[in-house]
């Protein structure tokens, strides 16, 4: 698919310093947040110790276990760790110096460097291959500063939640090369997956290594080799590795080695020539900042984390912190479609089409949910795992109640169709996806008659108020999929449900006297988590004119908490840009991530001061900010069309630059 670039403003040459390029500074190990390297199914996390791997995330396998009695994503095998002695000593945080890590996004590499003192220079690249999407690459380059002796070790190692784990070696051997595979296979904890990883060396130049296996309380075991380097000798070597579960093929384990041999004989120059091929093309769409080159890398980071997190061909959708590690037990909630998707759909749609495609896999699992609750049509859970029911432990009441997510499902299904226009898509995926979200709404109302047909005891975006009548937004959303659904339906030639804009019609979005939008029945102006009724106007455009618009915003800013997570203040940056405001579009915008910043590499936490990152969902709203506030790109019938573009002070110009085309 061929899109245009979308040209804002001209742009002149670049700044000199490098804008792909993230680096760690004054790295503490007590206060590290790593940073991932991801191909869209593998998270591999940075840590501050040598040749170390923090964590390892897997899309789309989940079991029940730990918090909540709900499936929660599976911790996997610690696959891509490394020890190296040199001289017979080990090498650790404590024994190192002159440590750096730098995170190059336009090859998607991390990149760390540090000395074993007057012994030993080292540079650990790490990468998760976007062709291969279970495998990963480690090189390895030593530059030996005295004569050395060294013992790299490739180390898999078990967590503690997989059971009946068994940890093997086997050596293929081949007349032009020898493969030691190092493979460690369990099961989840409720016996439901198996989970395998496999790790094997690569050499060079016919290099055949003496390699040694040793195990270790079965939690933890290692292949190595040991070679001698002479004063001034550069020497290289990788460890490629992959992981899958039974959640991806019926047989792991076999797949986990075939796919780790593969590698191994593709050899480290062609992995890598083709992983930056597969990066290249992701980069042919990109957000270009002229006059700025310290948010140029900002706006770079958060897309590069949503590229990473997002893969084509997939049925995964992303959950608040996507491949970064456990957090919210990878659940999938509206963050995917309300603040990640938009942003992917404008500059990569094939990425966002996988998101919604774990949604209509789940279509039934709605359906029985909407069942469940007396509803007709498909009620979409709030929190969802690998199967699509309800994962949101007992104690939240946003399980059950915070049902606008299904609204959301909705519009992003539209959506797609808007940017995409395929018909075909639109008839087999979209079409049955919005009808079940128009009769599940069409049911929900509570028809109290001409203007109030009522939607009760929810819970809305602002999550601090529980079980609450009328809420905006989720009225707000309601109405609009309503009419999506019929729309979608004239646009296949088939005629819309009469009831779905009937209810529309009726369903009120309620105001205070002076004609502010009232958040839902009983709201009296107290301390809010984030943008709820602003949300009707932008992304839902319900709420429109300068002068109504500019009410809400001057109420509700005043309310939001300095606690709430990041993408309260992103909604009201768009507002405020697409006002023509672009200095106070520019102050929410830098409050939308700045404070939310944590070390070393800046990677997001999901309200200021936190410690949870990365939190995909708030970079997704600030993306919308750059892309559909500053950038003036709308979502509408006609696709994508541009307005104006409000750039704040010192900014020459902003492109929006989809599938590389020139403007």
């Amino acid at each position: 698919m061929k899109f245009l670039a979308l040209l804002l403003l001209p742009l002149g040459v670049h700044a000199a310093d490098d804008p792909w390029s993230v680096a760690a500074t004054r790295i503490d190990p007590a206060k590290y947040h790593g940073v991932t390297v991801a191909n869209g199914v593998l998270g591999l996390v940075s840590s501050p110790e040598p040749m170390k791997v923090a964590d390892v995330v897997l899309a789309g396998a989940y079991d029940t276990y730990g918090r909540g009695r709900v499936d929660n994503i599976l911790k996997g095998f610690n696959f891509m760790n490394m020890t190296l002695d040199v001289n017979g000593q080990p090498v650790n945080g404590s024994t190192v110096n002159n440590f750096t890590q730098r995170l190059d996004m336009k090859s998607a590499q991390l990149v760390t460097d540090f000395e074993v003192p007057g012994k030993l220079h080292v540079k650990h690249t790490l990468a998760a291959l976007r062709q291969l999407p279970y495998s990963a690459l480690a090189v390895v380059e030593l530059t030996a500063q005295a004569d050395v002796d060294v013992t790299p070790a490739s180390v898999i190692e078990s967590p503690d939640v997989l059971r009946e784990v068994k940890n093997l070696y086997a050596l293929i051997d081949r007349p032009h090369a020898s493969i030691g595979l190092t493979t460690s296979v369990g099961k989840s904890p409720s016996g439901r997956h198996t989970v395998a990883a496999s790790t094997a060396f690569i050499f060079e130049n016919g290099e055949r290594a003496a390699l040694i296996h040793e195990d270790w309380d079965y939690n933890r075991h290692w292949t190595k080799f040991t070679r001698h380097l002479t004063k001034g000798e550069r020497y290289t070597f990788a460890v490629a590795g992959s992981m899958l579960a039974s959640s991806q093929v019926a047989d792991p384990h076999n797949e986990a080695e075939r796919l780790t041999i593969y590698a191994a004989l593709e050899g480290r120059a062609r992995l890598l020539a083709a992983h930056q091929r597969a990066w290249d093309q992701l980069w042919r769409s990109d957000i270009v900042i002229d006059g700025d080159p310290a948010i140029q890398r900002d706006v770079r980071f958060m897309l590069y984390h949503l590229y990473s997190f997002a893969r084509e061909g997939t049925s995964d959708s992303l959950s608040p912190m996507g491949l970064s590690g456990l957090g919210y037990n990878g659940h999938v909630f509206w963050d995917a479609e309300l603040w990640m998707y938009p942003p992917l759909l404008v500059l990569h749609p094939e990425l966002a089409r996988s998101m919604l495609e774990y949604r209509y896999q789940r279509l039934d699992a709605a359906r029985r949910n909407a069942f469940a609750h007396g509803y007709k049509g498909a009620m979409f859970p709030w929190e969802s795992a690998s199967e699509g029911q309800e994962a949101t432990p007992v104690w939240a009441l946003t399980g059950p109640f915070q049902q606008h997510i299904t609204g959301c499902v909705g519009w992003a299904f539209w959506k797609y169709y808007q940017a995409t226009h395929d018909k075909t898509w639109l008839r087999e995926r979209g079409y049955p996806v919005l009808k079940e979200v128009a009769d599940f709404w069409a049911s929900r109302v509570e028809r109290h008659g001409p203007g109030h047909y009522d939607i009760n005891n929810v819970i809305g975006a602002n999550e601090w108020q529980e079980n609450i009548d009328n809420n905006a937004f989720t009225n707000g959303m309601a109405i609009t999929v309503l009419r999506y659904a019929a729309q979608a339906a004239r646009e296949l030639g088939l005629a819309p449900n009469p009831d779905w804009e009937h209810v529309a019609d009726n369903i009120p979005v309620l105001t205070f006297p002076d004609g502010t939008t009232r958040e839902n029945r009983t709201y009296d102006g107290v301390p809010i988590k984030q943008a709820d009724a602003n949300l009707l106007a932008y992304p839902l455009n319900i709420v429109v004119g300068r002068e109504r618009i500019a009410r809400d915003l001057a109420y509700y800013e005043k309310r939001m908490s300095p606690e709430g997570p990041a993408m309260g203040w992103s909604t009201l940056a768009t507002l405020y840009a697409r006002q023509g405001d672009p200095a106070k579009a520019y102050a929410m915008f830098q409050r939308s991530y700045q404070p939310n910043k944590v070390g070393p590499f800046g990677v997001l936490a999901e309200t200021a001061g936190g410690s949870n990152p990365y939190f995909a969902t708030g970079a997704g709203g600030t993306l919308q900010t750059m892309i559909f506030g500053f950038g003036g790109v709308d979502l509408t019938d006609a696709g994508v069309v541009q307005r104006p573009a409000v750039l704040p002070t010192g900014w020459k110009g902003v492109r929006v630059v989809r599938d590389g085309a020139a403007p």
